[in-house]
């Protein structure tokens, strides 16, 4: 029977009929999904953790414990686990292992663009890449029988548009592997210098042995047609590629670590000319040139962004896309009445400088609210807001502020936060706490109150953690009401020392619509204040802005700006 599924789905599909047992993860768009799944099988016992770097080390260590185990996180969130990454490909494993990363070329929905290849190079651990939802979950199958046979634990990367779209996959039962008897091997597992000298060895020769096998794995395979071009690919854009050169030779790869160059090699010499097509990087093209191996890529195609049907066309045959119909720009933008909606019109007006962070609340940065200066990565608006501090000094700091979101500030924010008590600083922080990871759909974290299960688990309070780092200043204020807010953070901007400020109102998208919406009366002057809070319910017309009850949820935002009282709730 099949049916039809996202890739992430059939990576949770293929791990669970693999045996798996243990999956941990931080929720990031373009891999959540992964997790979401796994968790609704009984036989896994699945947990969002405060991080990327904690998830890892948990699959980790159920793979020492002897149960196949997966960790799931997005391109950036690799970065964070990076040092377990590294470490892991000398321990190996006992119980299978897969890290599923999920890269997203043309910056969908991240704050950069980055080529998770590069990191299974230099960790050097075996990558397999999909390139639909069928082969995503036979590949997270096979991933889990080469951990086990080559000691290693071995990387799955999806795409945005792999992990995102559907295609038919077929089902089988689970395969119940057990868990693996735990025994103590301090020269396998402790890697302190004296065995990572040893185990450097082992992986160079575990590296060598796959480099050779993995030419003859089925998942790299070479499809003869019409031998005057050749072209190597991977993942999504081999499915871009069949549909715009369906005449050309194509050899699939599907281990992009180690790169089958013999496999190639052989193909190469029964194709006239070589083409690699790969997103981003020219990662598997440089390791082909390293070989001899005749080839062009990147001299034809950009480093950067998606390559889909229309740019190989472009580029192969000098073919224009079809003009697209105009569409209507529709920016991202904070729901109407997201409760951080206020809170930025409020740090406006007091043209504060904000460091801020991953989440929602990025949104803050886009005009007409236009309150974030700055945004790096998850939990760096605290750094920022100290590193600002030390080269500016304490006035710069009564006028900066970290912003943070809860989800974000349990992530990694916390550490920010013991910096800056422990140098003595001014640092000023606010967490928008809307009870949720909202950006990648609503998924609970260690503040809460809830397990993945939706269970109750113990709630973090953020003021305790504070006054457990050693901030004396600490206030709590509804994200809602804009005279506390304002009143809040003047008063916590003045206060010597280290502030932390807690903007309190759960997400509307998760709470239920109870509020009458808000209407503008005959009163309105048509002086544009509640149109600079940039409501989507709040439509800017000429002869004056009225509100779209079908959008508006009540929040009553706009009718604290009003300050002619024109805006009241509808029927009142």
């Amino acid at each position: 029977m099949q049916k039809l599924a996202i890739g992430n789905y059939a990576v949770a599909r293929g791990a669970y009929e693999a045996g798996v047992t243990v999956s941990s993860a931080y929720p990031g768009t373009p891999s959540t999904e992964v997790t979401e799944f796994l968790a609704k099988y009984p036989e896994v016992k699945a947990e969002w953790a405060p991080n990327e770097k904690v998830a890892l080390e948990v699959a980790i260590g159920a793979s020492i414990a002897g149960a196949r185990s997966i960790a799931a996180m997005k391109h950036v969130g690799l970065n964070v686990a990076a040092d377990p990454l590294f470490t892991s490909a000398y321990t190996g494993v006992n119980g299978g292992l897969v890290i599923v990363v999920a890269d997203d070329p043309g910056v969908h929905s991240s704050q950069n663009e980055q080529d998770s290849r590069y990191y299974a190079l230099g960790a050097k651990l075996p990558m397999l890449e999909p390139s639909d939802s069928e082969e995503a979950r036979q590949f997270t199958r096979l991933a889990y029988d080469l951990s086990e046979k080559y000691d290693t634990p071995v990387m799955l990367r999806l795409t945005t548009r792999v992990a995102h779209s559907q295609s038919y996959i077929s089902e089988d039962e689970r395969t119940e592997v057990g868990v693996k008897p735990y025994e103590k091997n301090a020269a396998k597992y402790v890697m302190m210098p004296g065995n990572a000298k040893v185990k450097r060895e082992v992986l160079q020769k575990r590296m060598a042995a796959m480099s050779e096998d993995f030419n003859a794995l089925s998942v790299n395979r070479a499809e003869l047609r019409d031998t005057r071009t050749g072209v190597v690919c991977a993942g999504i854009t081999y499915q871009y590629v069949r549909e715009a050169m369906p005449d050309a030779s194509v050899f699939k790869i599907g281990t992009v670590f180690p790169v089958p160059v013999e496999a190639i090699r052989k193909f190469a010499s029964r194709v006239d000319k070589l083409i690699v097509i790969e997103e981003m990087g020219g990662f598997i093209e440089d390791i082909l040139k390293a070989a001899a191996i005749k080839c062009e890529g990147k001299s034809i195609f950009p480093k950067y962004g998606e390559i889909q049907t229309a740019e190989i066309r472009k580029a192969m045959f000098n073919e224009d896309a079809p003009a697209a119909e105009n569409a209507v720009p529709r920016p991202p933008v904070l729901c109407p009445g997201c409760p951080h909606r206020g809170v930025f019109y409020v740090i406006n007006k007091l043209r504060l400088n904000v460091m801020g962070d991953i989440g929602c609340y990025t949104l803050g940065a886009v005009a007409p609210l236009s309150a974030v200066d700055a945004v790096v990565c998850m939990g760096a608006s605290i750094g920022m807001a100290i590193g600002a501090e030390k080269a500016r000094g304490r006035e710069f700091a009564e006028k900066t502020l970290a912003v943070i979101g809860d989800s974000t500030f349990v992530h990694s924010g916390i550490t920010g936060l013991i910096n800056a008590v422990y140098n003595n600083l001014n640092t000023k922080i606010l967490i928008l706490d809307n009870s949720t990871t909202g950006m990648t759909g609503h998924q609970p974290h260690p503040g809460t109150g809830r397990n993945i299960y939706n269970e109750p688990a113990y709630r973090l309070d953020y003021r305790t953690i504070a006054q457990a780092c050693g901030v004396q200043n600490i206030a709590e204020f509804n994200s809602y009401d804009l005279e506390a807010a304002e009143k809040t953070i003047r008063e916590q901007m003045k206060k010597p020392g280290v502030s932390l400020m807690i903007a309190k109102e759960p997400c509307a998208l998760i709470v239920k619509k109870t509020a009458a919406p808000y209407e503008i009366t005959d009163k309105c002057v048509n002086c544009k204040m509640c149109v600079k809070l940039g409501c989507p319910a709040i439509v800017n017309r000429p002869e004056g802005p009225t509100i779209d009850f079908t959008m508006c949820n009540g929040c009553s935002v706009c009718a604290q700006v009003c300050k002619v009282k024109a805006i009241s709730r509808k029927g009142e």
